[in-house]
């Protein structure tokens, strides 16, 4: 969950989606600046972190990147469990994972 000391926020922040959605890419993106055209496939989950700047506060985003795996889906709640935030990652060209974004249980 979100706590606030002395002007400093930790947030934890999931990412979930299927596999193949872009979830280590978009992270990827935002913690390193990086895009590799051709991502391993997370196993489990990866953790990654991220200081901000905002406003007159410092954010501290704890991120967890979810494997998009149908055989870790039950490994989920464990990852996601007092987060601050999620963000879904679909396939807007993938028909299947559209219909899938309104199934997402959290």
């Amino acid at each position: 969950m979100a706590t606030t000391a002395n002007k400093n926020i930790n947030a934890k922040l999931v990412l979930l989606g299927d596999v193949g959605a872009g979830k280590s890419s978009l992270v990827l993106r935002f913690v390193k600046g990086q895009f590799v055209e051709f991502q391993e496939s997370t196993i489990g989950a990866a953790f990654f972190s991220q200081t901000l700047a905002v406003n007159d506060a410092t954010v501290k985003f704890e991120i967890w990147d979810t494997a998009g795996q149908e055989r870790y889906h039950s490994l989920a709640p464990m990852y996601y469990r007092g987060a601050a935030a999620a963000i879904i990652v679909y396939d807007i060209s993938n028909q299947n994972d559209m219909e899938e974004v309104g199934n997402v249980a959290i």
